[in-house]
């Protein structure tokens, strides 16, 4: 076990890995063969929509990279809608986990806000799933074409705002940010750079642009920690 989370060089791979080794990885071992078929075909049903989206993904595409039959795939999910929502909290759940990871393994609100960056570093490396990130594209795709999943993006965006701008205020309660910070904008902010970032990256598919980013808010959050020091 790692004595301290460190995100800042983890590979989409190590993320991974650290998380099944917590202790919630070894209760999912535990899981039986019809609780297993069922995340199986929630990881590969994911990748497949997160790579190609919700519309184009087609039952045969399901069927073909989980190895089952329409009856075996339905046997789990009443419809590819349905699928389709399940999968969508799966991946979010990951993300839950990595972002929970870092509230336990640092102390300190500068600490935190450079580890959810390198949280989000790690999207256009295939974490949590392979395609970029998942609330990004399902907002995207989906607007007014699935009102189900559009709802669902939006609630996990805020949710993901809510929790920068908590671990941001605490910050600045504590001193160990300047009292004339934001939270809220600074976490807007943050969201919006750390998005298009992995956007660029996808698209050009180069992680240059998510580096640099990362350098520069990682930069950004040190001189505001600086600042309070100094204050």
């Amino acid at each position: 076990m790692r004595p301290r989370l460190v995100w800042l060089r983890s590979s989409a791979t190590e993320v991974s890995a650290w998380l099944q080794n917590r202790p919630i990885g070894r209760i999912l071992t535990l899981m039986t063969k019809g609780e297993a078929t069922r995340t199986m075909v929630l990881e590969r049903a994911a990748t497949l929509f997160n790579q190609k989206g919700y519309f184009a993904t087609s039952l045969s595409d399901i069927m073909s990279a989980t190895g089952l039959e329409k009856g075996g795939i339905y046997n789990h999910f009443a419809n590819k809608d349905a699928l389709a929502l399940a999968a969508f909290d799966f991946v979010v759940q990951r993300m839950r986990l990595a972002f929970a990871a870092v509230i336990r393994s640092q102390h300190n609100a500068a600490e935190r806000i450079k580890s959810i960056v390198a949280i989000f570093t790690t999207i256009p490396q295939g974490f949590p799933v392979p395609g970029g990130c998942p609330v990004m594209n399902t907002a995207i795709e989906s607007d007014n074409a699935h009102p189900a999943l559009r709802d669902k993006a939006r609630a996990v965006m805020r949710e993901w705002q809510t929790f920068i701008r908590k671990v941001i205020a605490t910050g600045v309660r504590s001193g160990e940010l300047p009292g004339s910070l934001d939270p809220e904008q600074l976490a807007s902010f943050l969201i919006a750079a750390l998005e298009g970032a992995v956007m660029l990256s996808s698209l050009y598919d180069d992680p240059a642009h998510m580096d640099r980013t990362a350098d520069h808010l990682r930069r950004y959050i040190d001189e505001l920690a600086l600042t309070a020091r100094r204050s």
